[in-house]
Parts: structure tokens; sequence; C-alpha cells
């Protein structure tokens, strides 16, 4: 090639790189004048994981060691009463303690409930309800039972498909919804419903009925021995779902969320014929299916290799808590892991299980527990004292006001950046005017304009920070 033909194609080489250069800056800056939004301080470049982790050298670190995680989570089965490993739940119970395990999941609220109309429910329309929880069936000793979750299922505090509200409420925050089970997670099954349609049960940090379609019965040891089996795949995107599968409809394109950790097989054991596919391109695993008695059943399955999995739990590092939690970003937000969401707790729960992370599920049960590092506060301590504690945390910690946990992300032009899942959006405006709209998804949001009355802010209810590291 003569130095003429190279110094065309050199022209013309950068004339295309400066003509892409331009087109990207043009279209981003369309992009970001068509965005707009109603929360304060808020920024387009906000919205992605990399802007909270360009400034961070060490997020790559590793923060905690496998082994380190399985002493964190030994010690806080130790210091959290309401968390018990599935192995350590009493084989029976006397009908005295399976009374007050029903009467501590399934009393009558004190306070009134409504129908969605506005209707407030009468003691004559709670009791057909209670009639469901068929005390009169229990026995002098009750004996446990033990299952596997076969497919995603939300757990209520009783047994109905009943929605009720609280008054003056959104209408999708049912009081009787408390939070969810996954595929392929362990749990005891204590007493069953009158009409058998609905099975009270304990996984290892909560307690309360779950639709009997979605779990299998099988022997303790079994059940035990499934949940600890390597290797295993788990789910680091927000869903994943197997491959179709035309033979077994229970195993077909099935969600797993989230943290879902489900043991591995090789084509060594099952051949190169899983339900008519060839598994070279697929991760072979082994499900949970309910058989047509109820009982438990475990069948191969595929996950193809472009979903959002990996062998192992993902290495416990910042960088990996802000992707992780990106991924659920803009996802509608689900109380009590309904609408097949997450709320504020489960957020954290999802993210914090793909490292192999446990913790209780309610917020209370978090923030005021006594589990990873804590500092803690007054809610009437100065705000300037609660902004000091805040720039200490670090990218990744939990921030606390009663009923709701946030994910720390750090600060942007001086203000510290959360990421949580959240229902209600409130602040003052510049021309000081209160206002309300909505978030009710899982929303990056500055901390302290927001307000929970024109009363009371963020700021104001915040009363601890919890570190996990």
């Amino acid at each position: 090639m003569s130095k003429i033909q190279q110094l065309s194609t050199y022209k013309c080489a950068v004339f295309q790189l400066v003509f892409w250069l331009c087109s990207y800056l043009f279209v981003s800056s369309v992009q970001a004048q068509q965005w707009q939004s109603d929360i304060p301080l808020l920024k387009a470049k906000h919205l992605s994981a990399d802007y909270w982790l360009q400034s961070l050298p060490d997020a790559g670190q590793v923060l905690l060691t496998a082994e380190q995680i399985t002493q964190r989570n030994a010690d806080t089965f130790a210091v959290q009463p309401e968390m018990l490993a599935i192995a350590d739940i009493p084989l029976s119970r006397s009908r005295a303690d399976m009374q007050a395990v029903i009467s501590q999941v399934s009393a009558v609220p004190t306070s009134a409930r409504y129908f969605a109309d506005g209707k407030a429910l009468s003691a004559r329309e709670w009791l057909p309800i209670q009639q469901q929880l068929n005390l009169q069936a229990l026995k002098a000793e009750h004996t446990t039972r033990f299952a596997l979750v076969t497919r995603r299922a939300l757990m209520l505090a009783m047994p109905t498909e009943l929605r009720v509200f609280n008054e003056a409420m959104a209408l999708d925050l049912n009081r009787l919804q408390e939070t969810a089970l996954f595929v392929g997670e362990p749990v005891a099954v204590l007493h069953e419903s009158q009409d058998k349609n609905w099975l009270l049960v304990q996984n290892y940090h909560y307690t309360g009925w779950v639709r009997a379609e979605a779990l299998a019965i099988g022997p303790r040891e079994q059940v035990l021995a499934y949940a600890a089996r390597e290797p295993f795949l788990v789910v680091t995107g927000a869903k994943a779902v197997t491959n179709y599968t035309p033979e077994i409809a229970a195993i077909s394109e099935l969600q797993l969320d989230m943290g879902v950790r489900v043991p591995l097989l090789t084509a060594a054991e099952v051949g190169h014929n899983v339900h008519g596919q060839n598994p070279h391109a697929s991760f072979i695993i082994e499900l949970p299916v309910r058989n047509s008695a109820g009982n438990l059943e475990l069948v191969p399955a595929l996950v193809a290799r472009n979903q959002d999995v990996q062998q192992g739990y993902l290495p416990y590092t910042t960088e990996q808590i802000v992707r992780q939690a990106f991924k659920y970003l803009g996802q509608r937000y689900g109380w009590g892991y309904d609408y097949n969401s997450v709320d504020c707790t489960g957020f954290l729960v999802d993210i914090f299980r793909t490292f192999g992370l446990l913790m209780p599920r309610n917020s209370g049960q978090q923030g005021y527990g006594a589990f990873g590092q804590n500092n803690r506060f007054a809610e009437t301590a100065p705000h300037a004292e609660k902004l000091a504690a805040i720039r200490l945390a670090k990218v990744g910690d939990f921030i606390y006001r009663p009923g709701h946990v946030m994910l720390y992300l750090g600060e942007s032009d001086g203000e510290p950046f959360v990421i949580h899942a959240v229902f209600d959006l409130a602040y003052f405006t510049a021309a000081g005017e209160f206002y309300r709209g909505i978030l009710n998804s899982v929303s990056v949001t500055p901390l302290t304009p927001l307000y929970l009355t024109p009363e009371q802010s963020y700021l104001d209810r915040l009363y601890a920070i919890k570190s996990l590291r």
C-alpha cells in the first residue's frame, strides 16, 4: 500500500471515529433531554451502577470469604431469635405449642381492615377465615413434615386469597401478605387448612400459610440433603427461567428468582438428551416437582447459559453488591414479594443470598437485630450526627428508618444517595410546597430531601446503619 493510500485509510478511520463520537454525544444529549424525573436532585447518570463504582478503586476487594460467610451466617442465627435452620426445627409440637404458633401467625388484627371498596371487615367476615385455621384438627402431638418448594409461592398470615387493606392505604399493599418462598427452598410443614388447600410452613426466617400445590412433601433427610448439595447453580439475575420442556409442564419455563440455589448435574449422570434437548449449551440442574399424591420427586431440567446464573455464589465485593442491586432497578414495588416483585427487605435478602449471606425478613428484625456491625442512634439525634454517621458508611451498607431499609450508594455532589424498593415519594419543593408523588418501584433517590409527612423527614426517623463486612 502506498503512503497516499495509507494516509487516506488513516483519515477515513479518524473521520469514522469522530463521526461515531459525535453521534454518541448527540444521542446521549437527546436522551438526557428526554429523561425527566420528579425526584429531587436525581440525574440520569445516577441510574447506572458504573457511576457509583467509578470512584471506588477497591470495589473488587473481597469483603468476606466463603468460610467467613458461613461463620457470619452461624453468628446471625445465634443472635436472631426469629431465624432457625430447617435442620433445627422440632420434629413434633404439642397441641398447645401449635396453638401458640397459629395464634402468633394468624391473629385477627386489632385495628380495622378494609375491602378494596372501603368497607370494613366485620367479625362475621373474619369467621370463615378463622375456621380455615383448622384448630379442631390439632392433635395432642403434632408431627412436623418437610417439603421442597416447587415454584415461587406467596406466604400469607391467613389461609385465604382475600386481599385486605388499612384505612386509606394503597390497594397494592395487601395486609395479609407476608413474604414468599422460592424454588428449591426447604421448609417444615406444621399444619394444614380445613380445606387442605393451604399449608402452614416454616422456613429459615418466617412462618405463614402457602398454597399446598407449591410444595412437594418428602423425607426430612432428602429435603435437607437437596438444600445442601454441591455443586450448585445460583440465580444472579433478577429472574431466570428454565428451558421450555414439553414433557413436564412443572419445570418448563419455570421462574427462578435472584438468590435461588439448585443442585447441578452433569451429562455423565443424565446423558446427552435431557427432555429432548442436548444439554451442551445449558446448565443441567435438578428440580423438585410435586407428584399427583403431593409428594416429592426430583427431575433434571435445563437452564440455558444465556441466563443470568453462575456456578456457586458470587464473590462478596462492593462491586457485586451494587451491580446486583441495579438488576432490580425500575421493577415495580411488591409488598411482601407481591406482584412477582420485591419490597424493601426482600430486595436486600435476594441480593445477599447471591453471596450466600442470610438475614431476617422484616426491616425491624434487621434494623434492631444484633447481626452485622451496627451504628445506632436515637431518632431524636441531631441531623448533623446522623449525616456524620452516613458519611462514614460504606457503599453497600444498610440505612434504616422504622418500617423501611435502603442500600447506601455513596455521595453525589455532597448528597447521600440510596437505592431501595419504595412505595411513596414526598418532599418540599423549592417553593416550599409539600409535594406528594409516587415511586412504587426499585428506585435511586437522594436521602435528605425525602419526607414521610410534612412534619417528618426520612432523616428525622433514621435510627441505624448496618454493615455486613
